[in-house]
């Protein structure tokens, strides 16, 4: 029995040693020059940061500075580039260096930039992946983060499409097909492909620049943008071929597409495992289908804890909660992420008395009575905060409630609570009910805490 513990013990050790661990850039990288589309003269250094931080840009032109983490949640539509926003502060043109930081396996780094888009260099990730492989990186003390694409997703918007499968890889694996050919276009058809794991980025994809065609390049011209540019300094293709220029690979329009792809997929916060094949897709499409692969994800963790088992039965809801049957709306918490996220379940029956009088021919669940449900998971999750101790959350106020999916007799209500900020007298979270994987219900609910044996 003890040898067997011990070679037990040894495996588990070999495991947490081969667990891929999060890396920053062992020192501090600078970069100068002008936005691609602006002109403006920007100087950017992306610096360091701790173990879980992730990629977070930082406006150091505005005072005070503006943070704003590279997620897609962050992000606005612009055409033709990726833009984050805070309130009316942005960052444009962020997905090359974003590629470029994901295909070096960067988790976290710190881009301080003094105004309002990332230099362009020559169009590539090039400038920005030479920099960093001249520091090198570190290795950190927590595991990397990885999102798996567990089920297919394919978007489309008229002639685009970009879809994702699972994989039994390891890594990224992105093809891309570019096909223009059908509306007489002078780039060639071309395919591509790249794989995180076997492929080399900053060889096989990072030099790959962003191209348009002759009429393109004037018309934005004739917009405002790019004025600063001439053809021999992007990649400008005319009739006969690159202007003023010339290709680095046969293919290497096809080649960028990929080089975007890695970079807005980097919004996930997290390296995407997974196979993603693309045609004519852009950065519009390709933020949305981050969006799905994040969204997948969610509604597998919400599967996943509804099929764990309890956290918190009715027994214990009743020793925090005051309210009681018929009022009692939370059958049981099934997952607490300490005290940011909780996931509850409510079983709706027939023998609910509400059911009776609220439409008794066609039986719904009242939709405040879902917003109640939510508003109960998420006093749970207040309650679980150390300066909350002995008091209650009362419902303080309800913004941007939205019921968008009736919820019927047989139905499992899964409802998800999470903490946008909780200090010691107020509370606000933002609040989502499910039935399978249809959002029913969602609100920002804020809470005012009062002692438990406040009348």
């Amino acid at each position: 029995m003890a040898e067997s513990t011990k070679q037990t013990q040894q495996a588990e050790s070999q495991a947490v040693n081969t667990m891929p661990m999060q890396c920053t850039l062992a020192r501090p990288v600078t970069f100068s020059g002008k936005g691609l589309l602006t002109g403006k003269d920007v100087d950017v250094l992306i610096e360091p940061a701790p173990a879980g931080e992730g990629i977070v840009f930082e406006r150091t032109d505005i005072e005070p500075n503006v943070t704003i983490p590279a997620l897609v949640s962050n992000t606005t539509s612009r055409a033709r580039r990726t833009t984050l926003i805070s309130g009316d502060i942005t960052v444009e043109t962020i997905e090359h260096i974003m590629s470029a930081l994901s295909g070096l396996g960067i988790d976290n780094a710190t881009i301080r930039i003094d105004g309002p888009e990332v230099p362009c260099g020559d169009g590539s990730a090039l400038p920005f992946t030479e920099q960093i492989l001249k520091v090198g990186t570190v290795e950190q003390d927590l595991p990397r983060r990885f999102i798996s694409v567990t089920e297919p997703i394919c978007l489309q918007d008229g002639n685009a499409m970009i879809a994702a499968f699972p994989s039994h890889q390891k890594g990224l694996h992105v093809v891309y097909d570019l096909d223009y050919e059908k509306e007489g276009s002078r780039i060639a058809r071309q395919t591509q492909g790249w794989n995180s794991e076997t492929g080399s980025y900053s060889t096989d994809v990072a030099p790959a620049r962003t191209f348009s065609l002759q009429e393109e390049a004037q018309a934005l011209q004739s917009q405002g943008l790019c004025t600063h540019l001439t053809p021999a300094d992007m990649l400008v293709i005319g009739e006969d071929g690159p202007i003023d220029n010339e290709y680095r690979f046969d293919n290497e329009p096809a080649r960028h597409k990929i080089l975007d792809i890695v970079g807005d997929l980097y919004l996930a916060g997290a390296f995407i495992q997974g196979r993603i094949v693309a045609s004519r897709s852009g950065h519009a499409l390709n933020r949305k289908l981050c969006k799905a692969i994040l969204e997948q994800q969610k509604v597998a963790k919400r599967s996943d804890a509804v099929a764990s088992g309890l956290q918190m039965d009715v027994r214990e809801i009743q020793r925090i909660m005051p309210h009681r049957y018929p009022m009692l709306l939370v059958d049981r918490v099934v997952e607490m992420d300490g005290d940011s996220r909780a996931v509850g379940v409510k079983n709706v029956t027939i023998n609910e008395p509400f059911f009776q009088g609220h439409y008794p021919g066609t039986p719904i669940m009242p939709g405040v009575l879902i917003v109640e449900a939510m508003a109960q998971l998420g006093g749970l999750l207040m309650s679980r905060k150390l300066e909350h101790t002995g008091k209650l959350a009362v419902l303080l106020s309800l913004d941007r409630v939205k019921l968008r999916h009736p919820v019927t007799p047989g139905d499992q209500l899964v409802l998800e609570a999470i903490s946008i900020r909780a200090g010691v007298r107020t509370a606000a979270l933002q609040c989502k009910a499910f039935v399978g994987s249809r959002l029913a219900a969602e609100a920002q609910i804020r809470f005012m805490m009062v002692d438990a044996e406040q009348n």
